[in-house]
């Protein structure tokens, strides 16, 4: 009878051990060590040389700043939806889907975004929100409503949101048909 010395079972992945392995809840951990030295990175700069460079770009922040907050502002004028208690927040707004849970959080962008359901509980005061990605992720959020009135106007408000910035596959299909058959009639 062979016998193994060691632990026969592998490693687990997923969130729960590494939470890099969800895109957008944290930035990748970094493939440096300690032990790579500067070589790895390329020459070490004087001090001089490197805090002017350092400087440059935080000025330049400044200087482009101001101008595009008008840009954000007014694309902030369309609807929002934001709902939240006391654990748990979602927002959704121009610039995509935010979903908040104590202090983690995670934003999705309108175009990785492959849809979004809602969902009531049939007892009690829970509205669950669902984002769903491209490459079949989903990311559901649990919120506790004040009332269970409050799902009828959260589904109005989060229906406006989606029918303004979402941009899903049956408008550009109806688009492309729309154009196809204008071809046809042209020739």
């Amino acid at each position: 009878m062979e016998q193994r010395i060691g632990s026969s079972s592998q490693p687990l992945e997923g969130a729960g051990f590494d939470p890099a392995f969800i895109p957008g809840l944290t930035s990748p951990a970094s493939a440096r060590t300690e032990e790579d030295g500067p070589e790895k990175d390329g020459p070490e700069k004087e001090p001089e040389v490197a805090e002017a460079e350092e400087a440059a770009p935080e000025a330049e922040e400044k200087d482009t700043a101001s101008p595009s907050e008008p840009e954000e502002d007014a694309e902030a004028d369309g609807p929002v939806f934001e709902a939240s208690d006391r654990r748990a927040r979602i927002v959704a707004d121009h610039r995509g889907v935010t979903l908040r849970l104590d202090d983690q959080e995670c934003d999705f962008r309108w175009d990785e975004i492959g849809a979004v359901e809602t969902e009531t509980a049939r007892f009690g005061k829970r509205y669950t929100v669902t984002v769903h990605t491209p490459d079949r992720r989903w990311y559901p959020i649990e919120i506790e409503a004040p009332a269970r009135s409050s799902f009828a106007e959260w589904d109005a408000r989060l229906d406006e949101v989606l029918d303004a910035y979402f941009e899903d596959g049956a408008a550009d299909s109806a688009e492309r048909d729309a154009e196809k058959e204008a071809e046809k009639d042209a020739d």
